[in-house]
């Protein structure tokens, strides 16, 4: 099926911040959007408000009359998390419907256009957001579909302003279900490939090779731009003549001369004669540092100037529950990160622990998938470790059924802060309530977030 040739798009899974961008892009360029999710939350309800129908039981009589009606220009998209015995799906299927996987659409819509995709095991959502961010205020037109709700456009979704075939465009690769190999970019970042997502590639050496066959979609003359230390794994040597390393200090393309003033972590940028010097990044952290030298290089090879890219990324607010400042004061600090991988909270933590080097942090983590706590239990305890005092919620499932002797608890042995405990949800309110608080984060990807308005709440009682 041609893009051209629908009208109608039902989608399974909705609410998923990869699938919500595709259906705002749908219904932005005319389409009628229908959409199912197992439940409601902050997000569907902006794609309710936005226009797009939405229910929430999975029953075929609940499937629109429209999507039952015009199955010649219906388009199903379904997402990966939707399981096996989903009464819809299969009814759908039955009926002859043209379905795709979301990564399928993204495809097909970037087909046609110059793309720039960003992968990574993390990184990958604040980078595209970056990258999207930066060309648009240096003028360059772009659509982008985001992995997360970019603060610059309050959305996961940037519009361009022209056709969207032969424009830039700028997509979150994942490599969640080999998802990127559906992509063909003009240029390529790549800013990790840690081991994760094992249930689904069971081992690294899998997970490595489809990061390899990523690069390998790369068109004829496009361009490589990747994190300095994965270049031994995922590139031969000699590396291929279009690839461009960076890092921190090292790599093609570096950040040099970090500093901390006033909260940003300010920055010299360094590439063959380019210097771009004192760029002030308001999102904190090393890793975001690393992610703006590659953002900076993909805005340079897109045709901006030096000081264009200096002022973009100074003036990039970041990504909703990415180094996000829940509050900001004298008195008290609460930073919300949707940190889910050992390597993601060592880089979290270590970041906070640079601004606030003098400060007790007091972690309230979540851990995500059975599969993965169990196949990283001792690098989350390892870099739990970073903060003074911990309180671990249970696991949260997402997709997944539980696994005998997998939980939370595991985690805490290994874990050598001054406090540990495991805490339910609203033992951690009370708890927040009492103990003596100086930076708070919490850390997680499941519904965490549902905690982050209480918490906040509580703390501005107490020390605003």
């Amino acid at each position: 099926m041609k893009i051209e040739n629908v009208h109608i798009v039902y989608f399974l899974g909705v609410g998923g911040i990869g699938m919500s961008a595709i259906a705002r892009w749908f219904h932005a360029n005319g389409c009628e959007v229908y959409g199912y999710d197992k439940t409601p939350t902050a997000l569907t309800s902006e794609l309710i408000k936005e226009g797009i129908k939405i229910h929430f039981t999975d029953e075929v009589s609940a499937i629109p009359a429209q999507v039952k009606e015009n199955k010649e220009t219906c388009l199903v998209i379904y997402t990966p998390a939707i399981p096996k015995d989903h009464q819809e799906h299969a009814w759908l299927k039955a009926q002859g419907y043209t379905i795709m996987k979301r990564s399928q659409v993204l495809g097909l819509i970037t087909e046609g256009s110059t793309s720039i995709a960003v992968a990574g095991t993390h990184g990958k959502t604040t980078t595209s957001s970056m990258v999207a961010h930066v060309l648009h205020h240096g003028g360059i037109d772009c659509a982008a579909f985001l992995g997360g709700i970019a603060v610059n456009f309050n959305s996961n979704l940037v519009l361009n302003q022209q056709a969207l075939a032969g424009s830039l465009v700028v997509v979150e690769a994942d490599e969640f279900d080999r998802s990127f190999l559906t992509l063909h970019p003009n240029i390529a970042i790549v800013t990790a490939a840690d081991a994760d997502h094992l249930d689904i590639y069971g081992d690294k050496d899998a997970l490595t090779q489809s990061f390899k066959d990523f690069i390998a979609r790369l068109s004829s003359k496009g361009q490589l731009i990747i994190n300095q230390r994965i270049v031994s794994q995922l590139l031969p040597n000699p590396i291929p003549q279009e690839t461009i390393t960076y890092g921190i200090e090292r790599g093609d393309a570096q950040a040099q001369n970090i500093t901390i003033v006033n909260g940003c972590f300010v920055f010299d940028f360094a590439w063959k004669d380019i210097h771009i010097q004192d760029i002030a990044l308001a999102v904190p952290g090393y890793h975001n540092v690393e992610n703006a030298t590659a953002a900076a290089v993909s805005a340079l090879l897109s045709g901006m100037a030096p000081a264009q890219v200096k002022s973009a990324i100074g003036a990039f607010a970041g990504v909703k529950r990415r180094f996000e400042y829940i509050i900001r004061s004298p008195k008290i600090i609460f930073i919300d990160d949707y940190a889910h991988h050992p390597a993601e909270i060592e880089a979290f933590l270590k970041s906070v622990r640079a601004l606030y080097p003098d400060k007790k942090i007091t972690a309230l983590f979540q851990p995500h998938l059975f599969t993965r706590t169990r196949d990283f239990a001792e690098g989350f305890s390892e870099s739990l470790s970073l903060a003074d005092e911990v309180l671990l919620l249970d696991i949260y499932p997402a997709r997944e059924l539980p696994i005998e002797g997998v939980n939370a608890q595991m985690l805490l042995p290994e874990i050598t802060s001054s406090y540990k405990e495991l805490v339910s949800k609203m033992t951690a309110l009370h708890k927040m309530e009492r103990m003596d608080l100086e930076v708070v984060v919490t850390i997680g990807a499941g519904d965490i977030d549902q905690l982050v308005q209480p918490i906040k709440n509580t703390l501005m009682k107490r020390y605003e």
